[in-house]
């Protein structure tokens, strides 16, 4: 039996291990396609040859013998020779200060039901020393993204590696973003997935198509989030917490606080009972969320209703 399964073994090796290359740069080797694990901390030999098994959205699968595990994920830049560019490279969009899109939506994620289905997420962690003191996440909206319209309007002129890493989650590894210092400090309040690289993905995904530059398009969503959270809608929902809200009260509350008709701009987006986001269409052509609203697209809103979550693991 033993001497079979080393035969299978042996052959299983034959099957996969195909060309071998040198590596071009010091790469670490991980265990995942999306890099969030590296078993003894592994990096590249560019003084060693390695099997190539398969090429899959801009990575290599390797083998690495004598390791465990052996199989190893690798940017495809490690061995093709690929020179890291400066983000500004990347992107054609950071040049285009023209029009900004006409029709967007304005994604408001709230945090207490988000964390209550990603417990484990690091936005979701408290330290110690923030034990008893809310945060501003516990009690407001926070900023998941600001998105042109149509929804197939994504990734403009972003460079095709780019593409690939975000698709496959590896926000770490896109360039940082050249953003206004008092902008960038009120986004990374507003947004606490700030933390694992959010904001990088947004951008890339969505803001690349906004018409304005990185600071443009964040101080554009970070002051309509700020505008929602310090306005009697933010109040409504401070004051919910805990309790059940229908589509009917979250739209009445629109029409008071943003004038009439502002509520038929709204979708509420819920999972296992809870309220989960605000979804905003909103037009153009202005500052001010409420003219925004009044100008955006009507929408239809599947969700009816659902409980405002308090923070804290309670479901």
């Amino acid at each position: 039996m033993v001497r079979l399964i080393l035969l299978l073994s042996l052959l299983t090796y034959t099957l996969f291990a195909g060309e071998e290359r040198y590596p071009v740069e010091n790469c670490p080797a991980y265990n995942n396609l999306k890099h969030t694990k590296n078993t003894d901390n592994l990096s590249l030999d560019t003084q060693r040859a390695y099997p190539i098994q398969r090429k899959h959205k801009g990575q290599y699968l390797i083998l690495i013998k004598g390791e465990n595990p052996a199989q190893r994920w690798v940017d495809e830049r490690c061995f093709d020779g690929q020179e890291e560019k400066p983000a500004d490279t990347f992107f054609k969009s950071d040049k285009q200060t023209e029009v900004k899109s006409k029709d967007n939506i304005l994604a408001l994620t709230w945090h207490n039901a988000y964390c209550e289905r990603y417990r484990q997420r690091k936005e979701c962690q408290r330290s110690l020393l923030a034990l008893g003191k809310e945060r501003y996440s516990e009690r407001h909206f926070v900023l998941h993204g600001l998105w042109p319209q149509p929804k197939s309007h994504t990734y403009c002129d972003v460079d095709r590696e780019l593409v690939q890493l975000d698709r496959i989650g590896q926000w770490q590894h896109l360039p940082c973003l050249v953003i206004d210092e008092e902008v960038e400090a009120r986004l990374e309040k507003v947004m606490p997935g700030y933390a694992v690289d959010l904001h990088k993905h947004e951008w890339i995904k969505h803001g690349t198509c906004y018409g304005t530059d990185a600071t443009g398009y964040f101080g554009d969503a970070v002051s309509f989030t700020e505008q929602l959270n310090s306005s009697r809608v933010g109040n409504f929902f401070r004051d919910q917490r805990g309790n059940r809200v229908t589509i009917e009260q979250v739209r009445s509350i629109f029409d008071r606080t943003f004038g009439r008709g502002a509520g038929q701009r709204v979708e509420l987006k819920c999972e296992k009972g809870m309220i989960t986001e605000l979804w905003l269409h909103l037009g153009s052509g202005s500052d001010d969320l409420g003219t925004l609203l009044q100008r955006g697209k009507k929408t239809r809103s599947r969700c009816l209703g659902g409980i405002v979550d308090r923070a804290g693991f309670q479901r």
